[in-house]
């Protein structure tokens, strides 16, 4: 959408311009974007930095006022990863077949994850302050989608390459790699040999020798520098995100046959069973059956974790790193029944951390009927005011309290009401349910989330400006256009408070050689792989007011 068509939405183009009101621009999208060198076309195209996005001012929910850059106190800053997806591309417990019909399943650059992540790591690190209060960023949030198949081994990764450590991103035999892209199928872009006639070389994908080996290299991360926290998502609890655990799942995971390849009839059959809720998934003929087949090494790190598993390896002294120990999540947790809690963002605000997963499979998601009365709880015992399930105003004596919530999916991706196994008699509640809840609470100022991969701003407009609250959607690590997000709270000493919202890409250039292994180059060839990616698509991006924005909203504390 261009700057000159905002202003009938609600949106305007602040002036004067983002470099004048940032306190500095470098390392974010106020400066530079990720641009291709021959847009418009279907063909491969090499990036470049292009022009930094503007700051787009949003008003929908409260009008700003004149003067409020010098009146601003910056009271929270953080950053947001989502979807980064870590990946080990070598797993036979995967259908990248399947990519015809669901393009996640396969993309070209995937196998560059876990060292493409560490260029995340280092652009935060580099940051160490939001770009218009200057406040030192409190905290990183990660919300979900942390590994892509909930294998130990994926989780050891991501732990590793957020905390700090030496990280080797490759299973089964470490002499070589066993995945897809080396299998010689027309199915997948395989770097190290060109094929003929097959989608990706057809669009002009480069012959890279070598490439694979370099990303299966060990590379040591710094970690980050400031404190994390961690969000549950659907990939981390579910095969391929899709997926409920079965029984019998784990020796798919740990053996020796992949299954690379079907006839056209069946994998679309089974593309359609993934992506339709309660229909019946053929699991053994997904994993196994005929189809072109490819043996690969053993590996018993392969074997998928549990949700309790996944917290009590964040609870881990082993893998506190920079802290929190837990990374938010406490020993109330360890269980794996109830993976959500609070933690306190900065003084007067506090962060609730959702799990909107159901281990019932597919992947989108829900929320319990016991979290939801939690989440209930917690809001009311915050505050001053509230309006009833009637809508009318109640007032309590109770310290008033500010709160962000944040969850792996969005409000228009939690219809997925199926039991969830920990507690298999509990009803579900939709995005919807939770909206409604949310506007009840003057205090609530945001719900930031991820799971589409797209960058996407909602005003979620209650009865009054006060019943109002922004829902803020980034784009994953893993698909183009592989964004991370800083968030800044202000205020504005006027009756409202500015959030900030700042788009930043991994610190990797724009454009690498082919032949430089070294991880900053790899990061940036996961960017412009992920760019032409014959799935990708763009809408992804976002718009202006998607990007980098003020989001204006009244101050329910004066």
């Amino acid at each position: 959408m261009a700057a000159s068509g905002l202003a009938g939405l609600g949106l305007v183009v602040a002036a004067p311009p983002a470099s004048a009101r940032a306190v500095r621009t470098r390392g974010t999208t106020l400066d530079t974007v990720a641009t291709p060198v021959t847009a418009g076309t279907s063909a491969y195209t090499r990036l470049t930095g292009g022009p930094g996005w503007p700051l787009v001012a949003r008003e929908e929910l409260v009008a700003g006022r004149s003067g409020r850059d010098d009146r601003r106190t910056g009271l929270a800053a953080f950053a947001q990863f989502t979807d980064l997806h870590v990946t080990d591309t070598e797993s036979p417990a995967r259908f990248e077949y399947l990519h015809p019909f669901i393009g996640s399943a396969h993309r070209p650059q995937e196998t560059l994850g876990p060292v493409a992540t560490v260029a995340l790591v280092h652009r935060v690190n580099s940051l160490r302050s939001g770009p218009f209060t200057g406040r030192a960023l409190d905290f990183v949030m990660t919300t979900g989608d942390n590994t892509d198949n909930h294998e130990h081994l994926e989780l050891d990764w991501f732990l590793r390459i957020l905390n700090g450590g030496r990280v080797t991103p490759s299973s089964g035999d470490p002499a070589r790699y066993e995945g897809v892209q080396a299998s010689g199928s027309p199915l997948y872009w395989n770097p190290d040999k060109p094929l003929s006639g097959d989608d990706y070389t057809t669009k002009g994908f480069p012959t890279i020798p070598g490439l694979l080996t370099a990303a299966g290299a060990p590379f040591t991360s710094p970690g980050l520098d400031i404190p994390w926290y961690c969000t549950f998502g659907n990939h981390d609890d579910s095969v391929v995100g899709s997926l409920p655990d079965l029984p019998g799942i784990e020796s798919w995971y740990t053996g020796r046959y992949k299954i690379i390849g079907k006839d056209e009839s069946t994998s679309r059959k089974l593309a359609d069973a993934i992506r339709t809720p309660g229909a019946s998934l053929p699991v053994a003929e997904l994993f196994g059956g005929g189809g072109t087949v490819r043996e690969v090494t053993p590996d018993a790190r392969r074997k998928p974790f549990t949700t309790a598993e996944f917290v009590r390896a964040h609870l881990d002294p082993a893998n506190t790193g920079p802290g929190p120990a837990g990374h938010g999540f406490t020993s109330d947790n360890a269980d794996g029944r109830d993976v959500y809690y609070t933690f306190r963002i900065a003084p007067g605000i506090t962060g609730i951390s959702l799990d909107t997963t159901t281990l019932a499979g597919f992947a989108d998601g829900s929320i319990g009927l016991s979290q939801y009365l939690w989440v209930e709880t917690t809001l009311t015992r915050a505050s001053s005011a509230y309006y009833d399930f009637w809508g009318n105003k109640v007032t309590q004596q109770v310290t008033d309290e500010l709160f962000i919530l944040f969850s792996h999916h969005t409000s228009t991706t939690m219809g997925n009401i199926l039991p969830d196994s920990r507690h298999p008699l509990e009803p579900r509640l939709t995005g919807e349910a939770f909206v409604d809840l949310l506007h009840r609470f003057p205090n609530v100022l945001a719900w930031v989330n991820g799971h589409t991969h797209a960058n996407k701003i909602t005003p979620q407009t209650g009865k009054t400006p006060a019943q109002s609250f922004w829902e803020i959607n980034t784009a994953s690590h893993i698909d183009f256009p592989q964004h991370a997000r800083i968030i800044e709270v202000a205020d504005n000493a006027d009756g409202t408070l500015s959030l900030f919202t700042t788009l930043v890409e991994a610190d990797a250039p724009h454009a690498a050689a082919y032949g430089d292994g070294s991880p900053a180059a790899l990061a940036s060839l996961y960017r412009e792989f992920s760019y032409n990616d014959i799935h990708i698509d763009l809408g992804r991006v976002g718009e202006a007011g998607d990007h980098n924005t003020e989001l204006l909203i009244v101050n329910p504390l004066r």
